[in-house]
């Protein structure tokens, strides 16, 4: 069976970079990677702290990158969206991957566009158990680090953190105590792929700042750079 070209809406956050994963591991042919750029920090669609680092992820992983700006308004980025994926369908893409695990509001506007356009909308993350989720994305040697915190229980010591089994641990205790959502699906972190199974190189960090306003923040990478594993 010839597997349909895809591309995969990216931001180089663990979800979209695992969308990636089980795309190439279930044999589709990813031709390539989209990143929306919103001006605005607080878009409802799409990732944005470190959003430029993008172009040197999908170097990492040898596919190539088609980046779209927005405004980010509320709806009308949709729009901008909508015109990106066209322009993919035109270049022969067949079908969109995301890595929506439980956001109603994107899967469902994602799935719309694709409906409209005539592509397929697959989420292979969709409704996955968070704790098995993020289990995965260690167990398979993902380096991912925290790169925004925005919920109770996460303080400024969360930002740079490495994903890992003692980081896991202290996700369950937040989740009992504050009903924080194990795979920050909720908004409450974002995070970004420094390295893992597909990538050919990793992404160093040369320079970054931590920048705090009361309870949340993130961590801005001014410099970075690929290096040979």
């Amino acid at each position: 069976m010839i597997m349909k070209a895809a591309a995969v809406l990216f931001s180089g956050g663990k979800d979209s970079t695992m969308a990636a994963y089980k795309a190439m591991k279930d044999g589709w042919k990813v031709e390539y990677l989209l990143s929306m750029h919103s001006e605005n920090p607080h878009s409802y669609m799409f990732h944005v702290p470190n959003i430029h680092l993008t172009h040197l992820l999908s170097q990492a992983m040898e596919l190539p990158l088609i980046q779209a700006e927005t405004p980010g308004e509320k709806e009308k980025e949709l729009e901008d969206l909508k015109q990106a994926m066209i322009n993919l369908k035109k270049n022969g893409v067949e079908t969109i991957f995301t890595g929506a695990i439980h956001s109603d509001y994107q899967k469902s506007r994602i799935d719309g566009l694709c409906d409209e356009i005539g592509l397929e909308s697959i989420a292979p993350l969709w409704h996955q158990n968070p704790l098995e989720y993020m289990q995965e994305v260690v167990d398979l040697g993902f380096k991912v680090i925290i790169t925004s915190v925005s919920a109770e229980g996460l303080d400024e010591s969360w930002l740079g953190r490495i994903i890992d089994e003692e980081l896991l641990e202290e996700l369950k205790v937040l989740n009992e105590r504050y009903g924080l959502h194990m795979a920050f699906e909720g908004g409450e972190a974002e995070t970004l792929v420094l390295d893992g199974p597909i990538f050919k190189k990793r992404l160093k960090i040369l320079d970054s700042e931590k920048i705090w306003d009361r309870d949340s923040g993130h961590l801005l990478i001014k410099g970075a750079e690929l290096v040979d594993k």
